[in-house]
């Protein structure tokens, strides 16, 4: 008697196949990045930001400092119309760059919880922590801004970093479209107490509009308590690597992207080895500030004290003039110095506005008279006085 052969291979689903299980990976995947372009589509719409710019895998980041001022227009009929000089300093950040995650559930979980439970907790975690990923890289590099100053609660630090990136958008020609300012989340709660706010969120950022005249205020542990980073929204552009463009896709390694934002590429697949559902992302988006001198830093200090400057006095190069020295060099680059001369030193108190005395370059001689007292101030970019000293002149007769 003929025995029959039995070849199971004839029972499996033949090669090429689309099976329900493939549809459903394919659905998750689909919906993972789908919902993640969302959210960050949400806060770019916030933003009013029209659309993210695509670079090359590694391109190289600059973030910008401008100086100059617009020359007075004021120019009589027949003079030379003057040039109205900006110069631009590019200094590299580090590239905007595919990274590679990933992210298992064993067999165990989904055993424990159910597999429609167990994959949609994962991948909401993965999904989070992915986001975290672009917003403590950007308020990293937020921290960094060089507007920086010292106020005395909250309240006038929001203020200040609001007004200064302002004047400094102002003086740059360009026009602010609104005002996004990043604060410690226990620092809002302190400041409001029991105030009725409405709280937002998106792209897990979370945000009030309209709070105290500034357009978005953004609150995170991620910023250090008594710290207030802003700049103008329209300083803030979000640039990505599509992921379907990079050589991984050379390599056999297929991710699903949105179609009309490929910000992410996600992939799911069963492992046999370790018996666990396996999930990758590629991903290389970074949220960026153009200009990083219209970018406030102001940190909070409820206990400031006026610094202490050396000044010493010798005679200057002309006739009735003065050669002043400091120390230590200014705090900050962007301090001014302001002076007085009088008959003796001039009293000074931390925060002073002293925008109506003298301004000195730091370097050039000073006329004034024998007997005489400089009280010299370094001063934040408000005229605030934050150090003061002064020194009899010594005046070249």
């Amino acid at each position: 008697m003929k025995r029959k052969r039995y070849d199971l291979q004839l029972f499996a689903a033949q090669d090429g196949v689309i099976t329900t299980a493939d549809i459903d990976v394919q659905a998750r995947e689909i919906d993972f990045v789908t919902t993640f372009t969302r959210n960050i589509q949400q806060l770019l719409d916030i933003l009013g930001i029209s659309r993210p710019i695509e670079k090359a895998n590694g391109t190289m980041l600059y973030r910008n400092t401008v100086t100059g001022m617009l020359k007075d227009g004021n120019v009589a009929e027949g003079e030379k119309v003057p040039f109205s000089n900006f110069k631009v300093k590019a200094d590299p950040v580090g590239p905007v760059a595919i990274k590679k995650y990933a992210k298992a559930v064993t067999m165990e979980s989904i055993a424990e919880h159910g597999y429609e439970r167990a994959v949609t907790l994962a991948d909401e975690e993965f999904k989070i922590q992915l986001q975290n990923v672009v917003l403590n890289d950007f308020y990293s590099f937020l921290l960094t801004g060089t507007l920086t100053s010292t106020e005395k609660d909250l309240q006038m630090a929001m203020s200040m970093a609001a007004g200064r990136v302002r004047h400094k958008f102002q003086k740059m020609g360009r026009q602010v479209t609104g005002i996004a300012e990043f604060v410690n989340t226990l620092d809002v709660y302190k400041y409001i107490g029991s105030a009725n706010i409405t709280v937002q969120t998106a792209f897990g950022m979370n945000y009030v509009q309209n709070f105290m005249g500034i357009d978005y205020l953004f609150f995170s542990s991620e910023i250090p308590q008594g710290t207030v980073a802003a700049t103008p929204v329209n300083n803030i552009i979000p640039y990505y690597v599509n992921p379907a463009n990079s050589e991984f896709s050379k390599a056999g390694l297929v991710y699903t992207v949105d179609p009309t934002l490929p910000m992410l590429g996600f992939h799911t697949k069963g492992d046999y080895d370790y018996v666990q559902s396996e999930s990758y992302a590629l991903m290389g988006i970074k949220l960026f500030a153009e200009y990083i001198d219209a970018v406030a830093v102001v940190t909070v200090d409820d206990t400031p004290t006026l610094g202490t400057l050396t000044v010493t006095a010798a005679e200057g190069t002309e006739s009735g003039s003065t050669k002043i020295t400091v120390s230590p060099e200014k705090e900050k680059t962007s301090n001014v110095y302001k002076y007085k001369l009088d008959t003796g030193a001039v009293s000074v108190t931390y925060g002073q506005n002293v925008r109506n005395w003298s301004t000195w370059d730091g370097e050039s001689d000073i006329t004034a008279t024998s007997g005489q007292t400089i009280t010299l101030v370094e001063a934040d970019g408000s005229y605030q006085a934050q150090a003061a000293g002064s020194k009899a002149v010594t005046v070249k007769a």
